[in-house]
């Protein structure tokens, strides 16, 4: 069962030779823009185990010669594939570590004494406690002392590790805010261990752990940029889209202290070990006619031709030879001749990818359609992978299919249960008892002592406490029936609804199990079941938590087996991906873009506020200030304005897709 398909979103449009090349020259060629060496690979397990390799053997040379290795670790999710990398070396090769000394690389503060929440337990969650480290080796700062012992402890952290050596190696990863470690911008260059002030977005981050930013503490002991650099080697990893900005800035940029990652530029032996997702925003990535010869396809050349118009501040049609060879596009110009012809094919390939009906138009000539006429009407199931992206990401496209006949069905991946606030809870508890004490022939003593139960454990609730099975049961309630609510509203018939409630979600905590058989089974029934004709799926993989990319992958893990069997409904099925809750797709890369006037506008806004306990209660909005349904609108805005601004029509909003060929 292949479980990250997901990374072929973009596979399918990089080719190797930008991210894999062939020699010291075409890499000296490629890279010409990044000030730190850059590797990057095609999934992040394949970056993880690279520096995983490594690790071990700096540790075995250490072996050989009798001596401890020094190495400073983050927590957070960056290393999580590669200490998976290093548990199964221990155990599969007999990579010992008895000779590693562990710096803990910061920690939250204040915690209290008994505080599970603390980035050295999630060390040795991850990490330490699977392998046969000396635990009187592992050292970390103490969110627990007295602030006024403060100054004095992050002394003895540094002359401890001075003690040792210093460190033979230092992994990293990068924070929203350019940060490494808790190094916050304006850190300096010569900061030591210390305690520091959390901005608003690393504590966003760091509440992931601590359940809710009221409990995330609000500063953190850290190594400072000195002591991280001070390391003979610097590994900074970094997986997923939602860090590509800050990789750019990081590795292009200049060395500034608004971006402390930056800092990294000035040591010898540093190395930045990225995914393609993460490395999406590079020069040789998604601009790389700025820097080699390309192998021109239609992708490319929309993507250069979209970037020469925002240059210029000029339509397609408008595009004169002179722009092409002022900005580094005469290969273009050798290859069709002229900008017009240029212009005209780009033009046409972007007009082409405009349709007002997102099932096909029926008994039209679909030549140039991003959609087939037949059949009609389509058997179309969305899959979302939390009860409200749907209507979040295409509630418009949603409404069209709807109107225009076709058997919409929506597959409900997980619950959602933890991303409901507990005042929700105690709301539809004061309704369920007052709905009892009104309705109700006889007392039911089973409703009532549930009811109890539950009350007494919410008021009882502290920060970072999980959540009973009851509650969550509650919680999953909830948004269940705020699904049912905007499904019926946008006409989509109860029996089409479908909650799968897929069982690696299932944990009480932020932290979800792996994708696993049993999900991806899940998926597969309701597959074989339906039969669709069209399938849409998120391919929005930069929510926070991953969610979205499980969920994706449990449906593409699906499709794959299914293809592998020679399922016949799968010849005739086209797969959509949507963004929508956490990003866009980039012009260039949109195959099918829905227009939506201002009144479905305003209906798909109803149809997402349905959704009430996403509101401003949500627990889990991010670091975007802008509800959901803000962002939505401000997305399919902006789609509808970059098309204008190259010369289409102008819209109110745009809903954009992009399909998924399973390989």
């Amino acid at each position: 069962m292949k479980t990250n398909l997901s990374s072929q979103i973009t596979l399918n449009r990089v080719s190797p030779r930008y991210y894999k090349p062939e020699n010291a020259f075409e890499r000296s060629v490629l890279t010409r823009l990044e000030k730190i060496p850059t590797d990057i690979y095609e999934t992040p397990e394949e970056g993880a185990n690279h520096i995983a390799k490594e690790i071990a053997e700096l540790i075995r040379e250490k072996q050989r010669d009798g001596r401890f290795f020094v190495l400073a670790l983050p927590g957070g999710n960056s290393p999580r594939n590669l200490f998976t990398a290093l548990i199964r070396m221990h155990k599969q090769e007999g990579l010992s570590f008895r000779n590693v000394i562990i710096f803990n690389l910061y920690e939250y503060y204040p915690l209290s004494p008994d505080a599970i929440n603390s980035n050295l337990n999630s060390l040795k969650e991850m990490f330490l406690d699977h392998v046969d480290i000396d635990k009187q080796n592992i050292f970390s700062p103490d969110g627990t002392i007295p602030q006024d012992t403060i100054f004095e402890y992050c002394r003895l952290y540094e002359q401890r590790i001075e003690s040792y050596g210093g460190l033979d190696a230092a992994l990293l990863g990068i924070g929203r805010v350019g940060n490494i470690g808790f190094n916050e911008p304006g850190s300096r260059l010569n900061s030591t261990t210390r305690l520091i002030l959390l901005d608003n977005a690393s504590r966003n981050e760091a509440s992931k752990m601590f359940g809710s930013m009221e409990s995330t503490p609000v500063s953190s002991i850290t190594m400072g940029i000195s002591t991280i650099l001070s390391a003979k080697r610097v590994y900074l990893m970094a997986w997923g889209e939602n860090k590509a900005g800050m990789i750019k800035e990081c590795v292009e940029g200049a060395v500034t202290d608004t971006i402390p990652a930056s800092y990294l530029q000035t040591h010898n032996h540093a190395r930045v070990v990225i995914d393609l997702s993460a490395a999406g925003n590079l020069t040789r990535i998604h601009y790389p006619w700025l820097v080699t010869s390309c192998e021109w396809d239609d992708k490319l050349i929309r993507n250069a031709i979209v970037w020469l118009c925002q240059r210029t501040r000029k339509p397609i049609l408008k595009l004169t030879n002179k722009d092409y060879n002022e900005n580094g596009l005469s290969e273009l110009l050798a290859l069709y001749g002229s900008a017009y012809n240029v212009n005209i094919k780009i033009f046409n390939d972007l007009q082409h990818t405009i349709t007002g009906w997102p099932g096909g138009k029926p008994n039209a000539d679909d030549t140039y359609r991003p959609e087939r006429a037949k059949p009609y009407p389509k058997r179309v199931l969305v899959f979302s992978p939390h009860p409200d992206d749907d209507v979040i990401s295409m509630g418009g496209t949603l409404r069209r299919l709807v109107e225009q006949k076709h058997e919409v069905h929506i597959a409900y991946e997980t619950s959602g249960n933890i991303a409901v606030g507990d005042e929700e809870v105690v709301r539809f508890l004061h309704f369920i008892n007052g709905f009892n004490q009104l309705f109700s022939n006889s007392e039911d003593k089973v409703i009532s002592e549930k009811y109890a139960e539950v009350r007494e454990f919410l008021s009882q609730k502290k920060d970072g406490d999980m959540d009973t099975r009851d509650v969550l049961t509650l919680k999953g309630l909830i948004r269940r029936g705020e699904a049912r609510t905007a499904c019926m509203y946008n006409n989509i018939p109860l029996s089409r609804c479908h909650f799968l409630d897929l069982p690696f979600y299932e944990t009480g905590k932020i932290q979800k199990n792996p994708l696993s058989e049993a999900d991806v089974e899940i998926v597969r029934n309701l597959l074989r079941e339906i039969k669709p004709h069209q399938v849409f799926v998120a391919g929005d993989l930069a929510d926070p938590h991953g969610t979205h990319r499980v969920c994706t992958d449990a449906v593409f893990a699906a499709i794959d087996m299914e293809k592998e069997e020679g399922a016949k409904w799968l010849k005739e099925c086209r797969i959509w991906m949507y963004r929508g809750a956490w990003a866009e797709w980039e012009i260039e890369n949109i195959e099918m873009v829905v227009p939506i006037s201002p009144e479905e506008l305003r209906a798909k806004r109803n149809a997402i506020l349905k959704h009430q306990s996403q509101m401003e209660s949500a627990p889990f909005l991010g670091n975007d200030e802008r509800l959901f349904w803000q962002r939505s609108e401000d997305r399919n805005r902006g789609t509808a304005e970059l098309y204008d601004k190259l010369g289409m029509a102008s819209y109110e909003a745009m809903e954009a897709f992009v399909e998924y060929v399973p390989l």
